[in-house]
């Protein structure tokens, strides 16, 4: 924690945002026929934080998402990623920054079926050519509660478990910010509850940004505040919410 100083009585340091859109639309196709997916979104998710973002199906969800973690680029607004601006970065700097500053988590965990755990695990550093040792690697696993399957391919793993080892690979470099996008969808709630207490203490343990898309209001609540779109827009939040007071939330919305 910073203290203001003693003889400047400067106020408290304030970490930037970990993720940041302002004023962000995002269109798709031309003229009558244009679809706006996003429309004015400004919000700022700090480190240390988890926020699910919730809505009706087209509200822009995935779209806010993919915007912010520069998988799509932005028709007007701009977007601050890891204290950069990537509104209009190139693909090369876009390339570099999700492998070293970003983790991904979705749904269709995305594993490689013929690598093992570990290899899969070890596969997006070495894309970015960042040596990562197997220590570190098989530590990753064990935070996961894998230790012991990192021999295993995909196929030998249960749904909750490939989700686990999709999670320690997006991890397994610290990065700044982690993007979920139906991190839960797939799976049971026993897989689904230790999944979500992973996410819970990368945020808690590591000072980590958890941005998560879902539907579940169960899932919702596990976070630190949940913002629901609709229509491309933001037009609710909520903080240390049940999820009951999600779900009654989302069916107003989708009412």
């Amino acid at each position: 924690m910073t203290f203001p100083s003693a003889q400047t009585g400067a106020p408290p340091a304030v970490a930037p945002p970990a993720v940041e859109l302002q004023s962000v639309a995002k269109r798709y196709g031309s003229g009558e026929t244009a679809v706006r997916a996003l429309d004015g979104v400004s919000i700022a998710f700090p480190p240390g934080t988890w926020t699910a973002v919730m809505g009706p199906s087209g509200s822009g969800k995935s779209t806010l998402l993919h915007c912010a973690a520069g998988l799509d680029r932005v028709t007007e607004g701009r977007v601050v990623l890891a204290g950069r601006d990537i509104t209009h970065a190139s693909e090369r700097v876009l390339t570099d920054l999700r492998r070293r500053a970003l983790g991904f988590v979705f749904q269709n965990f995305n594993l490689v079926g013929a690598l093992t755990a570990e290899q899969n695990v070890a596969l997006p550093p070495r894309l970015a050519g960042v040596r990562v040792g197997r220590q570190q690697i098989r530590a990753a696993l064990e935070d996961v509660g894998l230790g012991d399957r990192g021999r295993h391919r995909p196929r030998e793993l249960s749904g909750g478990q490939q989700q686990r080892v999709a999670i320690a690979r997006a991890m397994v470099t610290r990065p700044a910010v982690l993007f979920a996008d139906e991190p839960t969808g797939a799976l049971d709630s026993r897989s689904a509850r230790t999944v979500l207490g992973l996410m819970r203490r990368m945020v808690d343990g590591a000072g980590q940004c958890v941005v998560m898309v879902t539907h579940d209001p169960v899932a919702a609540a596990a976070a630190d505040a949940v913002v629901f779109l609709r229509d491309g827009r933001l037009v609710d939040r909520l903080a240390g919410a049940s999820a009951r007071e999600v779900a009654d939330r989302l069916a107003t919305l989708e009412g």
